[in-house]
Order: structure tokens, then C-alpha cells, then sequence
């Protein structure tokens, strides 16, 4: 994560600050996206050790996605 722009606005903001949460963060929802992504091109089996850095991967996409909105 970028320490300037942190996870990005909420993805879906609402008006519920009282209770302390204001939703997905941008990253996180681009980081779905992404391993979206990335599973659909899967064409045999995950192994559990490639799914961190499937994870890793979708974080990176994520992060760049934030670094293009303010570029």
C-alpha cells in the first residue's frame, strides 16, 4: 500500500459515520477485481501456494489503479 494514498475513498460511501465504518476501501475493491481476474484465467487447479501471490498480485494492480486516479 501506497502510504500517500493509503486504501483510496470508499467504493461505495454512505452516510453511516456513526458507526465507524464507511465501506469497502478503493483498494480493496480494486484488489477484487483483479483476483477476479486472475482466477478467470486459471485453467487447471489453484495450489494453495500460488494464492499468495495471486493475492500479492491483485494488491499490486490495486495499488496502481489508486497511483492512475490522481496521475
Amino acid at each position: 500500500m501506497d502510504p500517500i494514498l493509503g486504501d483510496g475513498d470508499p467504493a461505495f460511501p454512505r452516510d453511516h459515520a456513526h458507526d465507524g465504518h464507511n465501506g469497502m476501501s478503493m483498494r480493496d475493491y480494486y484488489a477484487g477485481k483483479a483476483m477476479a481476474a486472475i482466477l478467470s484465467t486459471m485453467h487447471q487447479g489453484i495450489r494453495p501456494c500460488d494464492v499468495g501471490l495471486m493475492a500479492k498480485d491483485a494488491f499490486a494492480v490495486a495499488d496502481a489503479m489508486l497511483k492512475a486516479r490522481v496521475s
